[in-house]
């Protein structure tokens, strides 16, 4: 008999309620469903949500008996806004909050999804929206007809460093990447398709449905094979975290305290109005 004990691994029930306020969790056969949301509506961009994604990706990673995840989110958007009065703490005191909240949770949200989950990941975008590399950086990504790929960091006077970077040059090349990151290109699903940043498009309407189809034929393959090509395929995205993830979100930062820009909701409108993005202008339906 061994002289200690296992440390217990994390229950589906107890962590689906303590990540209840950020996510909506459904597990059927080992097929974890995990659906982001704000106040049950459409993402909006927050310090809470900015920890929560890392600290979520970490347990579910943790717990065996999940073995595939279909990562997406609550309403018609990907992440639809920002929170002013959450990023007012970290704007206030910026030497104070900025690490802890900014370049730790930052960093850990991306290299949790590609290092804490051993299992096949799905990203699935039911719309447009932000930080779309969450979507983009897992195992497989589908999205609806209607979705639009952007980063609109330069155009909010920020630089494009916390991941999306990241994403857009390994898939799109660099000088798309630059032409994207520096334009906020509009990529639309077709073009998202024809340039590898996903795999599939579709109806939003038949989009989970496919999504569960995807998950449940990866799940009749056996465990061991499903883990070990799930390594296989993530060793470009754990390269591409070590090259320039760090360092990208160090000239963020920089540029963010020296600047004095802000995350500002206003900021998102003007992006909707300039470049007419029909389908983000009620980007809050269903939040309470």
């Amino acid at each position: 008999m061994a002289l200690t004990s296992l440390v217990p691994t994390p229950e589906f029930e107890d962590y689906k309620e303590m990540f209840k306020e950020h996510f909506n969790m459904e597990r059927k056969n080992g097929i974890l469903m995990l659906e982001m949301h704000t106040l049950g509506g459409d993402v909006q961009w927050s310090m809470e949500l900015h920890r929560a994604i890392w600290q979520v990706f970490r347990t579910i990673g943790s717990d065996p008996k999940n073995e595939v995840l279909i990562f997406t989110t609550k309403g018609d958007t990907w992440i639809a806004g920002f929170d002013d009065e959450s990023f007012a703490r970290i704007e206030a005191e910026p030497a104070k909050y900025s690490y802890d909240y900014g370049v730790f949770d930052g960093r850990h949200m991306l290299i949790s999804l590609v290092n804490d989950i051993e299992f096949p990941t799905i990203g699935v975008m039911p719309g447009p929206g932000a930080h779309t590399e969450l979507a983009m950086m897992c195992d497989l990504t589908i999205c609806s007809e209607n979705t639009v790929i952007m980063d609109p960091h330069f155009s909010l006077g920020m630089v494009p460093g916390d991941g999306i970077h990241s994403a857009m040059i390994e898939l799109l090349g660099v000088k798309r990447a630059a032409y994207a990151m520096m334009m906020n290109e509009q990529i639309d699903a077709q073009k998202a398709l024809e340039y590898g940043l996903v795999n599939e498009v579709l109806p939003k309407d038949k989009l989970m449905d496919r999504a569960w189809e995807i998950a449940e034929s990866i799940m009749e393959k056996p465990r061991i094979v499903r883990r070990m090509t799930t390594q296989i395929v993530r060793r470009p995205w754990k390269q591409r975290l070590v090259d320039d993830l760090d360092g990208g979100f160090s000239q963020e930062m920089y540029a963010y305290m020296c600047s004095g820009e802000k995350h500002l909701d206003e900021k998102i409108d003007e992006i909707v109005e300039k470049e007419g993005i029909e389908s983000l202008r009620d980007r809050r339906k269903g939040m309470k």
